[in-house]
């Protein structure tokens, strides 16, 4: 049997020592949140109760949980060697970090809220303790040969999973679907900001933990496997959410996160695709949602006895946009890098200028100026009012939850656009075009057509968002349609949503708008420091995670060593898509 060379911790423990020291800090951590953390009940979440976990108490309970069940496997306990298939100590160490920080979070907001330590129970201070000995008792515990040098990467090789049936595999994705679910609706549904805050810390640190145990890469495998399946359970899922929700206003969270996915997908196209930098695009975005108002039947609007139906009016949309995206990229799209991000730029901006003053006064009125059109009606689909509510069984549905369930159709629909035109013959030119253009032309490839029709693809998915989201917010101005503001929508936010998730891949975007857009919610002190925090998360990103969240395929071989990436499914396309494998790079 062949020796693992292990290496001393970083700190000076034995192996047996750190290891206990996990597990008992892990269960006097879970031990503490069943204590009061505090005498008065001015902190939210109710920590004064003894025997009862509340609030942040429940999330530092179950990051206590996750540390002890990762701590276990350092024992080889059976029946939890599935937990950490890389066999590495660097799950356990982010399952204590994120105890660690919920803790030591609460007791420090605790503190500034109520304005004393004084305010601390012994409970708080004895929480404080437990959850920081498995830190050091994680730090303490020895690396394998085979432990990345990186706490944050994944282990480098894991060893072949015994196979499955695929019963068993399909009842895995199901099971890990309605986690995710959960988990959504839980953050979806939080009530205040020091909840939400502790909400993602531990999401950020348990999806590391198990992204760096390896049973991330393994479930990626099992999906890889199922992917229709897959696939179709996760729009199951979301359309599961808005039977799960008595307010109406989660549904709203809900469908204007779809809005801009789906946008955001589209931008996808143009910059994770074929390398452009399009730094105007939420102009596209506008021009579908101008061109739905204008046939919306609104009696703002310029042609306010005009009344689409709801394809004609998304067609509508669609085309307004296709036609702008197609006359700013045929002049401009033979520009390369810089330039041409300063060109999508002044195209942003000129837009936002032009319908500000296509007012009657200092231009044709059309847009109505800085007023917008406002009063646009609900939409009417078979006779189906979406401004209305209605009962479907036990359930009821409001006006925010008929337009999720629209745009989520609509986001599969781009989604199903997306992946079979990334997959096409043209969707390899895209990629070829991304990585060397000089090299695709000599190929033989067509710079510019290729260029675009990735440029009126975008352009056109955008305008089909614009018109639902014109129809949701009743009204249209010109205001958010600007290369960074203080909410969304703006260029900076697509942009970053596009790279934070992961750029190439379809779940990535969605997932970039999903966390960009709850977080200003969540956390209303960040909408005036919004690009300030787009700006460290992409610092913090470009550091641990420089490839997104969701990770494409290539450009995690462009990033980290080939052998460490070598088992790693292509996250982007279907099978038989542009990533490539191992043998082929």
């Amino acid at each position: 049997m062949e020796k693992t060379t292990t290496q001393q911790g970083y700190l000076p423990l034995p192996a047996s020592a750190a290891r206990l020291l996990v597990a008992g800090g892990a269960v006097a951590t879970i031990a503490a949140t069943f204590l009061a953390w505090t005498w008065t009940a001015s902190f939210p979440g109710d920590l004064t109760v003894t025997g009862y976990p509340g609030g942040l108490q429940v999330l530092a309970l179950i990051s206590g949980a996750l540390t002890l069940l990762f701590g276990l496997t350092l024992w080889d306990v059976r029946g939890l060697r599935w937990l950490n298939p890389g066999g590495t100590s660097n799950p356990v160490l982010m399952s204590a970090l994120a105890g660690f920080t919920i803790v030591w979070y609460t007791v420090i907001a605790i503190a500034w809220e109520l304005e004393g330590l004084a305010n601390l129970e012994p409970g708080g201070w004895i929480a404080a303790v437990a959850a920081l000995l498995p830190v050091l008792g994680a730090l303490a515990l020895p690396r394998t040969a085979e432990t990345p040098k990186d706490h944050f990467a994944k282990p480098a090789r894991l060893p072949k999973a015994a196979p499955q049936p695929a019963a068993v595999q399909r009842i895995v994705i199901t099971l890990v679907t309605a986690a995710v679910l959960q988990t959504f609706t839980y953050g979806i549904g939080t009530e205040y900001a020091e909840l939400f805050v502790g909400f993602i810390l531990l999401v950020a640190f348990g999806s590391w933990a198990l992204i760096t145990s390896g049973l991330a890469q393994r479930y990626t495998q099992i999906t890889a496997r199922h992917r229709g399946f897959a696939v179709t359970l996760a729009f199951v899922a979301a359309a599961v959410f808005p039977f799960t929700q008595s307010d109406d206003h989660k549904a709203n969270l809900g469908v204007n996160i779809l809005i801009f996915g789906t946008v955001a997908l589209g931008l996808n196209i143009v910059v994770g695709l074929t390398g452009l930098l399009d730094l105007g695009y939420v102009a596209f975005l506008g021009v579908g949602a101008y061109a739905a108002a204008l046939v919306s039947g609104s009696e703002f609007s310029r042609f306010s006895g005009v009344q689409f139906p709801f394809w004609a009016a998304a067609l509508t949309g669609m085309a307004a946009s296709l036609v702008f995206g197609v006359l700013i990229g045929a002049p401009t799209l033979r520009l390369r890098g810089d330039y041409l991000a300063i060109v999508t730029l002044g195209f942003g901006e000129i837009f936002r200028i032009a319908v500000n003053n296509l007012d009657g006064s200092s231009g044709p009125n059309i847009t109505n100026g800085p007023n917008g059109i406002a009063n646009i009606p609900d939409l009417e689909l078979f006779g189906f009012n979406m401004g209305e509510a209605h009962d479907i069984g036990s359930f009821t549905l409001g006006r925010f939850s008929n337009y999720f369930l629209l745009m989520l159709l609509i986001t599969a629909f781009v989604v199903l656009v997306f992946s079979r035109a990334a997959d096409s013959r043209i969707g390899r030119s895209w990629v070829a075009i991304r990585e060397d253009e000089t090299a695709a032309t000599a190929m033989g490839i067509n710079g510019f057509r290729v260029k675009l029709i990735a440029f009126a693809l975008g352009a056109a998915l955008a305008g089909l968002a614009g018109t639902v989201f014109a129809h949701v917010t009743y009204s249209v101005v010109p205001t958010p349609y600007q290369f960074a503001g203080a909410a969304p929508p703006n260029s900076a936010f697509l942009l970053a949503a596009v790279v934070i998730g992961g750029m190439g891949t379809v779940a990535g975007p969605i997932l970039g708008a999903s966390l960009l857009y709850l977080i200003p919610e969540k956390l209303s002190f960040l909408k005036e420091y919004e690009l300030l925090a787009f700006g460290v998360a992409l610092i913090l990103l470009m550091r641990f995670r420089p490839e997104g969240v969701i990770a494409d395929r290539r450009r995690q071989l462009e990033f980290h060593d080939t052998d460490e990436q070598a088992d790693v499914p292509d996250q982007s396309l279907p099978e038989g898509g542009v990533g490539v494998t191992k043998a082929e790079a």
